[in-house]
């Protein structure tokens, strides 16, 4: 796992997702009145087009992990993490679509660390998201959860936007597997984030979501299920992370997962931590609380974001709180 050079190091996570192939459970409703709506940038019909017929599988395995620049906290770019003031709006939960297949059990928490081998929902509801940054070929993880519209992918702020800009061909694949796309490459028709994300970069809401188009007239979650959520749900929780993690021993061809009982970030952020080892490319990857392992579903409560220089093997990931909650309420009702 690469550790950058800004005030947040910046190691990218992958998804975990929850799998069921019936119809998705009704989520939670609009926006509250005064919620600030997720900025938000549209992909033309054309665009969703020319994206899918971009990512041959041959460019997917050769796209790079996007890694966020960072550095200790004591170095030159501290100064650009704003501490968060913590969000405490009252606990909400959306409801995972149920699971068609049982998992195999693989009772293993703590793991730092490897591939997830019990099948279940996260088999086909994570993913690997896949985009053009400055003009190079690269990629992140995400996650299809339950909403209203069936077609919402979470993954972190900078696999949508970095630098000022608003990545292109920008596809979700679930259940990737050595360039193949066993479910469908699922174009973006918008991506979105948290206005602190775009306005500054904000590694407190390093929180991105995509709407992703129809596939042969079906939704992304009537084909591959959607998992739950929860937002402001606390700290100090057992948690499940996915990715597909593509630097360093890894290569982008596995699911791997690490687990364990999450910490609260004590220097820069509001961020939950764990240990894991996971690399570039896992940015995005859900975090799950409630997680059952018997069907690879539970409730999202973060996504692999980034690490510290002098914390190996530890990664942070955003609190979902009220600013998570007008994001996905956002990407649900477009």
């Amino acid at each position: 796992m690469r550790r950058p050079h800004r005030s947040t190091s910046g190691i990218l996570l992958a998804a975990g997702t929850l799998v069921a192939l019936g119809t998705p459970a009704t989520a939670s409703g609009a926006a509250p009145a005064g919620a600030e709506r997720a900025p938000e940038t549209a992909h033309t019909s054309a665009a969703q087009r020319d994206a899918t017929a971009f990512w041959t599988p041959e460019r997917m395995r050769s796209a790079t992990p996007l890694d966020l620049p960072a550095a200790a906290p004591d170095g030159p770019a501290a100064s650009a993490v704003r501490p968060a003031a913590e969000s405490r709006g009252a606990v909400s939960t959306v409801a995972p679509t149920a699971p068609a297949v049982p998992s195999t059990r693989v009772a293993s928490i703590p793991q730092a660390g490897g591939p997830w081998t019990g099948g279940g929902a996260v088999t086909h509801t994570i993913g690997r998201v896949f985009f053009t940054f400055q003009n190079r070929t690269a990629s992140c993880s995400g996650d299809a959860v339950t909403s209203k519209n069936g077609s919402v992918v979470l993954t972190a702020g900078h696999c949508v936007k970095y630098q000022g800009s608003w990545h292109t061909n920008w596809v979700f694949v679930p259940g990737y597997h050595d360039g193949q796309s066993p479910y469908g490459t699922w174009a973006a028709a918008k991506t979105l984030s948290t206005p602190q994300w775009t306005a500054s970069e904000d590694m407190n809401n390093d929180i991105g979501a995509a709407v992703v188009g129809p596939v042969d007239g079906k939704r992304l979650t009537d084909v591959v299920g959607g998992q739950g959520l929860e937002f402001n749900g606390g700290y100090n929780k057992d948690m499940y992370a996915f990715g597909f993690p593509a630097a360093s021993p890894y290569d982008g061809s596995k699911l791997i997962y690490c687990s364990g009982t999450s910490t609260k970030d004590f220097l820069l952020t509001q961020d939950h931590g764990l240990g894991c080892n996971m690399t570039g490319g896992s940015s995005g990857g859900p975090w799950f609380t409630s997680f059952d392992e018997s069907t690879g579903a539970g409730l999202q409560a973060s996504v692999n974001s980034f690490g510290y220089t002098f914390l190996p093997n530890t990664m942070f990931g955003p609190y979902f709180g009220d600013e998570a909650k007008n994001l996905y309420d956002t990407a649900q009702n477009t």
